[in-house]
């Protein structure tokens, strides 16, 4: 029940109450019949929400022998509330309308009063045209309040909708960005750290760079453990944060502590995006030349032939011992993710000198 509104039972009631009112006014006394008519369809008011035909059809007696209206507008607007078919109404109220005369016709009045028998039956085609509007009016606000709680449950859903998106798409680049700048940084500390470990001979700092050299993996494992959830929940990423660019990648290549040959040179008008792509696919590919083989050195060629742009990294096999560090393949997995967002390709595998390489493919875009 809506706030503000009788309660239906009580609203029948009163119905009820002022139709056997209504019956016993305007029912003829020395007509009992007449009047066990209209009481009938007084009472039968009670029920009409839930059979609003046969009330209709209990209705129509009393209006043949009695002038009470209450009972039969009731129940023809109780009709109309409940019908949408329009002849079936027009029906309806031509039938109310024909019953409500006959008591009219049956006496014979004189001449000077046939005027006043025309404006009665005009009053009962007006108070049955009056309930079919009337049961109509309310039928279509019901209807419209119903569409507009149709559209404000969707607009709901939509924001929810949306809200989930956008929360997705950021936990998918939160995912992205842990994965390709904290831990290329926790990478580069346990790998100095591994270096300092084994070329120092003061066992205080042996000891001090094996602590550090621990946590620093036990931070990267669980870093991986979060872009994992992060990922699970993540769809396809958009750049919500300030990214990188090839002005930027002389100083990753410096920062990289690999000896590293770059070769040739790319447009400086191609896409943002592009650049971005460019970036984190030469700083994947020296993280993993860190970790998996160390004292390697690398080469990264980059070509442009108008159309398609290639970047090509590739690392000769380790010379030093590999140190053991947690991974989940999710470095490879963001690149091809971004890389087919921009409509490019990115290949890896091992070289047959027991070397690996990374092959970028994009086409080209201008800012």
């Amino acid at each position: 029940m809506r706030s503000g509104r009788l309660p239906a039972p009580l609203i029948d009631a009163a119905l009820v109450a002022v139709a056997l009112i209504d019956a016993v006014v305007m029912t003829d006394p020395d007509r009992p019949d007449a009047l066990i008519y209209a009481v009938v369809a007084a009472l039968a008011l009670a029920v009409r929400r839930r059979w609003p035909y046969p009330v209709f059809v209990l209705a129509l007696p009393a209006t043949i022998v009695s002038s009470a209206v209450v009972a039969g507008a009731v129940a023809l607007y109780t009709v109309a509330v409940n019908s949408r078919n329009r002849l079936t109404l027009a029906a309806c109220a031509v039938l109310y309308s024909v019953c409500s005369a006959v008591t009219i016709w049956d006496q014979e009045p004189p001449a000077s009063t046939r005027v006043e028998l025309l404006v009665s039956v005009g009053y009962n085609i007006a108070t049955a045209a009056a309930a079919i509007f009337l049961g109509q009016l309310v039928q279509t606000r019901h209807d419209l309040q119903q569409r507009l709680a149709e559209i404000h449950e969707a607009q709901e859903h939509e924001h929810r909708l949306v809200t989930e998106t956008m929360l997705a798409r950021e936990r998918a680049q939160l995912a992205r960005e842990m994965h390709d700048v904290v831990s290329h940084q926790v990478s580069l500390i346990t790998i100095q750290a591994g270096a300092l470990q084994v070329n120092t001979d003061d066992p205080e700092t042996r000891t001090i760079a094996q602590t550090i050299r621990d946590l620093a993996v036990r931070t990267l494992d669980e870093l991986r453990h979060m872009v994992t959830v992060l990922r699970a929940s993540g769809t396809a990423p958009t750049e919500l944060t300030p990214q990188p660019t090839l002005a930027g990648l002389n100083q990753l290549i410096a920062n990289s502590g690999i000896e590293t040959r770059l070769a040739g040179e790319l447009p400086p008008d191609i896409g943002a995006a592009t650049q971005r792509a460019i970036y984190r696919t030469v700083q994947e590919a020296l993280t993993n030349i860190r970790k998996h083989a160390p004292g390697a050195t690398a080469t990264i060629t980059m070509r442009y032939d108008g159309d398609t742009i290639e970047v090509l990294i590739t690392n000769t096999p380790a010379t030093r011992p590999t140190l053991p560090l947690p991974g989940a393949r999710h470095g490879l997995i963001g690149l091809r993710e971004r890389t087919e967002l921009l409509g490019g390709t990115v290949t890896a595998g091992p070289t047959p000198d027991y070397g690996y390489r990374i092959e970028l493919r994009l086409p080209v875009t201008i800012q």
